[in-house]
């Protein structure tokens, strides 16, 4: 599930980077915490895959002028059925029932608003010397605090209102206070800052301050003035999202994981480090500054102090890693598996891997950075336990769990082969059909793994709690079980593309939940309850998935796939691809300049991989570009995208 930010007309930069860095400090891995424009939240169904929708500080006519309409009919929907909003300063002013904001000067900003979540005034500001955009009128409250086991806490203020009346509205309680000397009238004298709202089955928070600025992330004196009340901060944040429903982490104090050396090994390492050395500008101790991040190339693990903890350390060792180097995956046992898998032959992809345990993301180290990527081969795998700047559609970024299978994949593509651009296109789908085929080839018994493809490369797992008979794996003629949405996301996946004298350099990565508990469903856990289907009919149990193994079955498969589609495209596969898809024959409806069309799903094009759906009624044929448009299962519905 998605925590969405807005980050639309009116929002500033600082209030958007606050709470995003708040909310996946709290939330990861629980849910993807990801921005969100105004268009998207007017024109898209963002509703049914999000668990909260936030809206930061910034300046509320904006807001207005953006969702009013269909965008505030849509979030009250959201909110009124059970879901939840955080609105923070200007997000909290946004939700109330009236806005009335320096009243009497010419910055005032007064009269009602659509939401109504808070069903009485804002009003503010609390403290006078607002200025837009800057920190001037800005200061360090001190609150007294409800939640979180605190009785006061600090927080930065700057502009937000107070929450008139409060305490006299039934489906409100108060979480926070301003101290007495607040500069304008709040009726009850209850001085309320933070408020929690009960809006039929939804919940929402609003704020008059921000309590998702860190202390880190202030300049001069209010970073250092809320230093020593960081660890207070947090505590309330997480206190604050616990009330709101959603799932946080316990350790306040977890920091993200420091990056680790990544050891690249296989047939072709040693040349891959003679290449690049030869070519690229390597100093003596092996440094290397590219257009992204700064790399250090050596035979051993390189000590990281100070300034050198931003290197990112690869490290061509002369024997393979032992286990004790690499404790979460075992090179040795990756090496040995692939090796049977390949039984003497000569593989392009996986010919030389890279794994780290921590990194910063598998995608970016190779496509962020062209001077390096010029000059590894083609088939050149990366591959981590943990990325703490992983990378999705959308330049949606993300801390990825232990768990998680992240791997990418470089395939070089002359400009000059014929019909270029619909091998650039079909690429996603000739790798997502091999890594679903790799997940059901792990070994016998595994082809009961109830698994399916989303049109274009998405990789969907029936959850356990559905999945009582084996019978069940082929049953897609319904997604949902009342609310509930029978599948889950295992695994997405994105092609970037860099054009380089006359080579494309395209790296496809993905991520697959093998063995995490969240935020969604994993391998093991649908494994787990196969297993005990098996055990039902007297079969043994069947062994959990690993990284290792699977992703020598995942390099073997898109190898041997790809021999094939670089000479004939995706034609060969379509069969397969249409075998392990959702979508066949299947109704859905499609949104045509804002209207829905009743459709029925045809297949795809072979050429660029476009949806082809025909309208029921008229009989047109409707060809659907993939990086143009988004399928939901759950709703039947294929719609534009717009974020």
């Amino acid at each position: 599930m998605n925590v969405l930010v807005y980050a639309g007309p009116g929002t500033t930069s600082e209030s958007v980077k606050h709470a995003v860095d708040s909310l996946r400090h709290h939330l990861s891995p629980y849910y993807a915490v990801v921005t969100v424009s105004e268009d998207a939240l007017v024109n898209d169904p963002w509703m049914y895959k999000t668990a909260c929708l936030v809206v930061p500080g910034g300046a509320d006519l904006p807001y207005v002028k953006s969702l009013s309409g269909v965008g505030n009919k849509k979030i009250d929907d959201y909110v009124r059925k059970g879901g939840k909003y955080l609105g923070l300063c200007a997000g909290g002013y946004y939700a109330a029932k009236r806005v009335e904001f320096e009243v009497g000067t010419p910055l005032e900003v007064s009269g009602p608003r659509d939401l109504k979540f808070f069903p009485g005034t804002c009003r503010g500001g609390a403290y006078r010397g607002f200025e837009y955009g800057t920190h001037r009128g800005a200061k360090v409250v001190e609150l007294t605090s409800a939640i979180g086991g605190l009785d006061r806490v600090s927080q930065y203020y700057n502009g937000g209102g107070v929450f008139v009346d409060a305490s006299r509205y039934r489906n409100v309680e108060i979480l926070a206070q301003y101290p007495p000397d607040i500069e304008v009238e709040d009726g009850d004298g209850s001085r309320a800052a933070v408020v929690h709202c009960k809006v039929n089955k939804g919940d929402v928070i609003l704020t008059g301050t921000h309590p998702e600025f860190s202390s880190a992330w202030l300049e001069g004196v209010f970073g250092a003035q809320l230093t020593p009340h960081e660890r207070d901060r947090k505590v309330f944040m997480k206190a604050m999202l616990e009330r709101l429903g959603l799932k946080v982490n316990e350790d306040v104090d977890a920091q993200p994981p420091q990056l680790t050396p990544i050891y690249v090994t296989g047939p072709q390492a040693s040349s891959v480090l003679q290449t690049i050395v030869a070519n690229c500008d390597v100093s003596a101790d092996g440094i290397h500054q590219d257009d992204t991040n700064r790399f250090q190339f050596s035979t051993a693990p390189v000590l990281m102090e100070g300034d050198s903890q931003e290197l990112v350390n690869f490290v061509f060792p002369e024997e393979l890693p032992n286990d004790r180097s690499t404790p979460y995956f075992s090179v040795r046992k990756f090496q040995a598996a692939l090796d049977e898998l390949r039984d003497g032959q000569q593989l392009d992809v996986g010919s030389a891997v890279g794994y780290g345990e921590v990194v910063t993301s598998t995608n970016t180290l190779m496509d962020g950075n062209r001077q390096w990527l010029k000059y590894l081969p083609h088939g050149f795998t990366l591959t981590a336990t943990a990325q703490v700047a992983g990378r999705g559609r959308g330049g949606n970024v993300w801390i990825n769990p232990r768990g998680v299978m992240a791997t990418s994949v470089l395939f070089k593509v002359s400009g000059d082969i014929p019909n270029i651009h619909n091998h650039i296109v079909t690429l996603q789908y000739l790798c997502g059909l091999a890594l679903i085929e790799a997940i059901l080839g792990y070994g016998n018994g595994y082809e009961d793994m109830p698994v399916r493809l989303k049109w274009p490369n998405d990789i969907y797992i029936l959850k356990p709690q559905h999945y009582s008979d084996v019978k069940d794996r082929d049953d897609v003629s319904s997604t949902v079980d009342g609310d509930d949405e029978k599948w889950a996301k295992l695994s997405g996946a994105i092609v970037n593309s860099q054009y380089i004298d006359g080579t494309y350099n395209l790296v496809w990565g993905a991520g697959v939940n093998v063995s995490n508990e969240a935020p969604t469903t994993s391998l093991n856990q649908v494994l787990a309850q196969l297993n005990r289907l098996r055990q039902r009919q007297g079969l043994a149990p069947l062994a959990p998935y690993n990284h290792e193994m699977l992703l020598a079955k995942v390099l073997y498969t898109v190898d041997q796939y790809y021999k094939v589609f670089a000479t004939q495209g995706l034609r060969p596969f379509l069969d397969l691809y249409y075998k392990r898809w959702f979508h066949s024959q299947q109704s859905v409806s499609l949104v045509v300049d804002g209207q829905f069309v009743k459709v029925v799903i045809e297949g795809i094009t072979p050429d660029y991989g476009c949806l082809v759906a025909r309208d029921v009624n008229s009989g047109h044929r409707y060809e659907l570009q993939p990086d143009g448009n988004s399928f939901d299962i759950f709703k039947g519905l294929v719609y534009k995208k717009t974020v």
